[in-house]
């Protein structure tokens, strides 16, 4: 039988227990309330980490890798280039096109914009751009009058929005280095932490979710980063064929875009709409529609058979991963969406006795 005085010491126990878990949960939700901004940051940090982790090792066979402060600061600095570096080439040509518009608006308000002759090649709605075009832009005043419009109290309030906008990311974007930097400095003792951490909390089966999950953000940076790379490379040939201006800077912003799917479409209708410009209408049909098969055939089946076929995870589901996590998540999504439809597959497969090794 049991001792009776011990009751209180059992109900005793069971109280402080339960206690001490509702204080680490309370804690939990308080560190995360504080740092849910810098959450981003830090998912990025850590798939940047993933992705560079298999340079990492290799470079600790050279002099490089026996300074870990030094290895963390050429990864984290490299990767910070590859980022500026397009960007600031696309900000530079931006200022160059920005002197041409401001001179182009100084001459339609002085003395309007005549009709273009491509509106008469337009295979439909030819009338009635034409009669807009005279309305609108035709004549010094209305053209004057547009332009204002154009560059109002409304464009300033959404260029001080994107002001704003730009400094946030600026912040994340250097946290999200610096996190990386530390990341991979201290790689050995983060992967320790966390296979003690999954294997109390887990056992076996978190030894398993780490590894697909780390092969599914490696398969899907493949599939991101090498297919928007190939799209920009076959895009940048078919710009040039057509005659498009800049086509290697449009090459390179289409490769950039690529790497959200159906993201290239938009370089697809810059480039039309800058042949339009010029009168090309075939070309710019040929650029569309180009374009469009490109995405099509890159988005449905190269793609999600490069993340597929690095985790085992059906096309369909990586599909829904890349997808589906972009819509839930943004950008980052494109990662972790992935990841976590072929954690969830191989927890299935083990449920229903199909245990699958992942691909090593």
């Amino acid at each position: 039988m049991t001792d009776p005085s011990s009751a209180p010491a059992f109900h005793g126990g069971r109280r402080a227990r339960v206690a001490r878990l509702a204080l680490i949960l309370l804690l939990a939700l308080l560190g995360l309330w504080v740092v849910h901004g810098f959450l981003p940051a830090l998912a990025w940090a850590v798939v940047l980490a993933v992705a560079v982790d298999p340079l990492v090792q290799r470079s600790q066979h050279t002099a490089l890798g026996r300074h870990r402060d030094l290895t963390a600061l050429v990864f984290a600095l490299g990767i910070a280039l590859l980022v500026l570096v397009p960007i600031g080439f696309g900000v530079a040509q931006a200022a160059h096109e920005a002197h041409d518009l401001l001179r182009w608006a100084a001459e339609a308000r002085a003395h309007g914009v005549p009709p273009p002759g491509w509106i008469a090649s337009l295979p439909f709605g030819r009338t009635e751009v034409l009669q807009w075009w005279q309305r609108n832009l035709a004549q010094p005043d209305d053209a004057d009058r547009l332009i204002n419009l154009a560059s109002g109290s409304t464009l300033v309030t959404h260029t001080r929005l994107i002001g704003v906008g730009l400094l946030h990311r600026a912040v994340i974007f250097a946290f999200t280095v610096l996190t990386l930097f530390f990341l991979i400095r201290d790689r050995e003792s983060i992967i320790a932490q966390f296979r003690r951490a999954s294997a109390r909390l887990l056992g076996p089966t978190g030894e398993r979710i780490g590894h697909q999950a780390l092969l599914s953000v490696r398969g899907t940076i493949d599939g991101l980063v090498l297919v928007g790379i190939g799209e920009g490379v076959v895009m940048a040939v078919v710009y040039l064929s057509c005659g498009v201006p800049h086509p290697i800077l449009l090459g390179v912003a289409t490769a950039i875009a690529a790497m959200i799917p159906f993201g290239a479409a938009l370089m697809f209708a810059i480039a039309a709409v800058l042949l339009l410009t010029t009168g090309a209408v075939g070309a710019a049909i040929a650029v569309v529609a180009i374009g469009l098969a490109v995405v099509f055939v890159a988005d449905h089946f190269i793609r999600p058979a490069m993340i597929g076929g690095a985790t085992r995870l059906p096309f369909l589901w990586a599909l829904i991963g890349i997808l589906g996590g972009v819509e839930t998540m943004g950008l980052i999504g494109l990662f972790v969406g992935p990841a976590l439809m072929a954690v969830l597959v191989m927890l299935w497969r083990e449920l229903i006795g199909e245990g699958i090794e992942p691909v090593a």
